[in-house]
């Protein structure tokens, strides 16, 4: 169905129509710039479908889809105060949204390497000598003194790697928290170790 049909509005070109739409999320951003929250929400509903193709189109896992879509909704809260009403909205959230899908598909990219050095450390930790006992006991003790929080968020989306939806879910937590509370406690355990990011 086109936007205008979603309006009730009589049918148009795929140009019209997009220059329609277009003009319309320019007009709801201003709004929202001028305090209008009501303007806001929708603009972020009507958004949604068009953040979610950018973002299935750099990333293969549905919950990194929505991972990248949660981090570009909440880049666009953070910036909304630089968005220029004299020029086009869905070229400028369609630009963060690219950031934020390419950003966290490097993440993930990160996230395996790292995932593979733990295991491997793990592995030497079990089958290895003292040493490797010993590195993987501090390693444990080090995430035993994390606060519950940061505990909690490490355990479910590092360790049992669920999506932040479902560590949401289990956990009682909001996504924006268990972000916060697993970066911290990332950030929290290389300095105890003394790696640098």
């Amino acid at each position: 169905m086109s936007y205008a049909a979603t309006l009730g509005l009589p049918a148009m070109t795929a140009a019209e129509d997009r220059e329609a739409r277009d003009a319309r999320w320019s007009a709801l951003m201003a709004r929202a710039q001028a305090g209008d929250s009501r303007a806001y929400d929708t603009l972020l509903r009507e958004c949604l479908p068009l953040l979610r193709a950018i973002c299935r189109q750099r990333l293969r896992e549905p919950s990194e889809v929505e991972d990248a879509v949660q981090d570009t909704l909440l880049t666009l809260h953070r910036v909304r105060a630089t968005y220029d009403p004299a020029r086009p909205f869905r070229p400028w959230i369609a630009a963060i949204a690219e950031r934020r899908a390419l950003d966290r598909g490097r993440g993930v990219a990160r996230g395996l390497s790292r995932h593979t050095e733990l295991e491997a450390a793990d592995h030497i930790g079990v089958e290895g000598g003292a040493e490797g006992k010993l590195m993987s006991a501090d390693l444990r003790a080090a995430v035993g003194e994390l606060p519950a929080s940061q505990r909690t968020a490490l355990q479910l989306t590092k360790i049992e790697a669920l999506s932040l939806a479902e560590a949401s879910q289990r956990s009682g937590m909001s996504m924006g928290a268990l972000k916060v509370a697993t970066h911290r406690a990332v950030q929290s355990l290389r300095r105890k170790f003394g790696i640098e990011p």
